[in-house]
């Protein structure tokens, strides 16, 4: 009786183990393990001698045993009594530990298994990334995978899959996987399953929800049957894709049903529509798409049958290394958007939407109102034809066919309209005249839009029903029809007036006449100061809602208009830089070039340098190419470069060790990602502390690059490279001394370092504590950098790991000349190999472990023996293993 007792107990235990953490699991199961072997070796040790010794383990079997209903202190006896022979427990425990290591490495999910709202409880991912079980949408509640991610707080875990669309269930619902293999989600509350997932005959054994997020079914042989991924409900996770046929459908809002969607159509094309028949937005290549995927990268692709892109678009952070979190999702509003979770993040991250101009977005105020973008690039709605004293939300065609005044037609300028319900419209090609005349005599329709771009055409509306946009920019003109008010009173007649004799009075006549020359002069000087300043103010309005940069490119700005926002180059702030600011009160910084550089290359290196993402680069926001004038309008950091930021001794004290530091790296990160993270190799070509900014959060920023493409011929990209890697020498060197003169600073430092003085070289206005040895590794990787022999100098990608602490770095070589060349080629074959063989070997302790060399000492065999050819053979082997 006791041993059964015992061994109920024990699996009672290993039934409730499976709800602890794997890791958890394995302490506990070596602990077990340490004291069967003290067990065989000593006598007086216990097991809750042994656990209480670390105290994770510890808790987590004592929490095991309490979800148990056994005590803790039973569980010496159970595996004394294992010890001593209970061969029964013993084999239990040893078959059901395997068991749940599986169990836990998969993370597979029993047929039978079951989850509740009440219980509140989640099966998950066996990285604990995802979770799967019931959301809580407001005092309803639906179910579906969710993030889970331990650095995401509980309010930002954001569902990614839910069953069934816009499925509501109450408190007293449960999910259940069926002995047969269905899913079953139930409501008492309705007395009915709301949705199930057809698989009883599809021979299911278990379910699982993958690292991905991938919630799937599998059979006996091991396959898939069901997954998440192929019934997606509004949102992709990287590595999901969305097929030709598939689609997602975006939640609705509040009690407003949703009618977007986005669709894989047959012709390989993705469009958003709203219900099936409008589609406001398809992008695809003139292949045809197979698939659309977003990548952990942060791009979305289409890709045909072979996987072969056809189409691409990428978000801001794309390929950041510290973005873990990804998805693509349609909102409720109708826009597709990207959004990402950094580690140190506190919220999701919009990085991409399709549509910029929400306004675009058919129906999106539905029948509460016309859509208008306001300043800060979010949208209002409001119902221009509204009666003041109607008090209903819906924004309504104030006609009616039956009233008995007649019609009239008021008109709207910059408004476009379409209907709603249904969402047809006749189109007629005609005049701005005779589009209003034919709704005015047409009794069927209510609303009428002119608009003329290359053609002139009339949209007449037969719905009351309607939604549009109103903005400066757009040239449509919309006619709203409505009932004339109805005339109360009949006008009284005019009295006959008799006729008096007068005589004239002629002072009278010219006083009168003056006055109003007077009049008229002031009053059409009045309407010429209104009507200039209310074009000058409708040209403001209408480039603003374009001064937004997206993926297509930058914008263009013509020599009036950048003089209109630099307020004619009034305040310089650089070398040929001024300050200007948009209509949308953004700051820019515009670079007149002073240079005559042919257009189409100029527009082609724009183009190259404003495709250009990373967020320690200066984004290109636009550019003026007119009438010989090449200039650049970049965003503006909020404290300006980092030479001013050094002069200013209040900027120089929040320039801390640590953030110097970190400017260097986010430095080396932005060049590192010109030469070898785009399509193209990008030289900067004029790197200096006069060219890195830092905005309101001290991060800097890089400006400037790309320039050399547009000045200089240059097409070599290795001496490119190296010139910048010297630059970025430089620059370094400047910020640990703080000197302006780099050539100066660099022979200074190096003198210092020679004597073992690498504190003095440090800039005496550091504040707080420095890292010693961080000192030595900046300016040994510094030294490197400015060798003279630029073969020897380092690429950007291992000046990156140097700062990061992940690659050694050795001494530089003793005979270090960062304003040395190379050897002239008309000097003797001799004299240059005695010379350069030292340096060129003495670089090998720093780089022969990325190289594949073993022996250090490899090229270090002494001029008089090694033949030139050895040394050119040592050279080149370093030299490529280098690159």
């Amino acid at each position: 009786m006791k041993k059964t007792t015992k061994t109920l107990t024990l699996a009672k235990i290993i039934y409730n183990v499976r709800h602890i953490s794997f890791p958890s699991l394995l302490k506990i199961f070596r602990y077990i393990c340490w004291y069967l072997f003290l067990r065989r070796g000593s006598t007086g040790n216990n097991l809750s001698t042994s656990l209480k010794g670390n105290k994770e383990a510890f808790c987590c079997f004592k929490k095991v045993y309490a979800e148990a209903g056994t005590s803790f202190h039973l569980l010496p006896q159970v595996v004394t009594d294992m010890d001593r022979g209970d061969g029964i427990a013993n084999l239990l425990l040893s078959v059901s530990i395997g068991f749940l290591l599986f169990s836990v490495v998969s993370s597979q999910i029993p047929l039978g298994s079951k989850l509740t709202v009440e219980e509140n409880n989640y099966w998950f991912s066996s990285n604990r990334d995802y979770a799967i079980g019931f959301l809580n949408f407001s005092d309803q509640y639906s179910f579906g995978v969710r993030f889970n991610g331990i650095n995401i707080p509980r309010s930002e875990q954001t569902a990614v899959w839910t069953a069934g669309w816009n499925v509501k269930v109450s408190s007293k619902a449960y999910f259940k996987l069926s002995q047969s293999g269905e899913m079953i989600l139930f409501d008492p509350a309705k007395g009915k399953t709301v949705w199930e997932s057809n698989t009883g005959n599809a021979s299911v054994e278990s379910a699982v929800l993958l690292n991905n997020g991938n919630f799937v079914l599998i059979n006996r042989n091991k396959s898939a049957v069901w997954q998440s991924f192929e019934s997606p409900s509004d949102t992709m996770l990287s590595g999901q894709s969305l097929s030709v046929g598939q689609s997602l459908r975006a939640s609705s809002r509040g009690s407003l049903t949703s009618y977007y969607s986005l669709h894989m159509n047959v012709s390989g094309e993705m469009q958003l529509r709203w219900e099936s028949s409008v589609i406001y937005w398809t992008v695809g290549g003139p292949q045809s798409a197979d698939r659309a995927i977003l990548g952990s990268d942060g791009i979305l692709r289409l890709l045909d049958q072979r996987s072969q892109v056809v189409w691409s678009v990428y978000s801001e952070d794309h390929n950041d290394s510290e973005v873990k979190f990804r998805f693509l999702r349609l909102d409720s509003d109708g826009n597709l958007r990207i959004y990402s979770w950094e580690n140190n993040a506190t919220s999701w991250r919009t990085v991409w939407q399709a549509i910029i101009n929400q306004c675009d977005v058919f129906a999106t105020c539905a029948n509460n109102g016309i859509c208008i973008l306001n300043a800060s690039d979010s949208y209002v709605c409001q119902c221009p034809f509204r009666s003041t004293r109607d008090s209903n939300s819906e924004c309504l065609i104030p006609y009616k066919p039956s009233c008995e005044s007649g019609s009239s037609m008021i008109r709207y300028d910059h408004m476009y309209l379409y209907g709603i319900y249904p969402p047809n419209k006749t189109v007629v090609q005609t005049s701005l005249q005779q589009c209003r005349s034919l709704c005015q005599k047409d009794p069927s329709c209510q609303a009428a839009s002119f608009v003329n771009n290359g053609t002139a055409q009339c949209h007449m509306m037969n719905s009351h029903y309607v939604g549009g946009k109103s903005d400066p920019s757009l040239g449509s003109v919309t006619f709203v029809k409505t009932c004339s008010d109805p005339i109360a009173v009949l006008p009284a007649p005019v009295p006959a007036t008799r006729k008096v004799s007068q005589k004239i009075c002629v002072s009278c006549l010219l006083e009168v006449a003056a006055a109003s020359i007077v009049v008229f002069v002031m009053f059409q000087f009045g309407i010429g100061v209104y009507l200039f300043r209310r074009r000058k103010h409708m040209m403001q309005k209408s480039a603003s809602p374009h001064l937004v940069p997206n993926a297509t490119g930058c914008i263009m700005f013509s020599y009036s208009r950048i003089k209109d926002l630099t307020d004619n180059f009034k305040q310089q702030i650089g070398q040929n830089v001024f300050k200007g600011v948009l209509p949308d009160n953004r700051l820019v910084a515009v670079k007149d070039l002073n240079a005559s550089i042919e257009e189409r290359k100029f527009r082609t290196a724009v183009l190259k340098i404003g495709s250009i993402y990373h967020k320690n680069l200066l984004r290109l926001d636009g550019y003026c190419c007119e009438s010989g004038r090449r200039l650049l309008v970049f965003e503006l950091a909020k404290y300006g470069s980092v030479d001013k930021c050094l002069e200013e001794p209040r900027m120089c004290k929040r320039l801390t060790w640590r953030k110097r530091i970190d400017i260097c790296l986010s430095v080396a990160r932005a060049i590192s990602y010109l030469h070898t993270g785009c399509r193209e190799f990008v030289s900067h070509g004029n790197l200096k502390c006069e060219n890195v900014f830092l905005d309101d959060e001290l991060e800097a920023k890089v400006s400037e690059f790309g320039l050399r493409t547009i000045q200089d011929e240059a097409s070599s990209s290795g001496g490119l490279a190296e010139t910048d890697v010297r630059d970025f020498g430089k620059m370094m060197v400047v910020l640990i001394t703080g000197h302006r003169d780099a050539d100066e600073a660099c022979s200074w430092a190096y003198e210092k370092w020679m004597k073992a003085e690498r504190e003095m070289a440090m800039d005496e206005r550091i504040e707080g504590d420095v890292d010693l040895e961080e000192l030595e590794r900046a300016l040994r990787i510094a030294f490197w950098c400015l060798q003279g022999d630029e073969r020897m100098r380092p690429s950007m990608g291992e000046v990156v790991k140097v700062l990061e602490g992940t690659l050694t770095v050795d001494p530089p070589p003793s005979r270090f000349a960062h304003n040395q060349q190379r050897p002239p080629e008309d000097e003797s074959p001799s004299e240059s190999y005695s010379e350069l063989h030292n340096v060129e070997c003495l670089v090998f302790p720093l780089w022969h472990a990325q190289s594949g060399i073993q022996d250090e000492h490899s090229c270090t065999a002494s001029s008089e023996t090694v033949t030139l050819n050895v040394y050119l053979a040592c050279a080149i082997n370093w030299h490529w293993s280098f690159y």
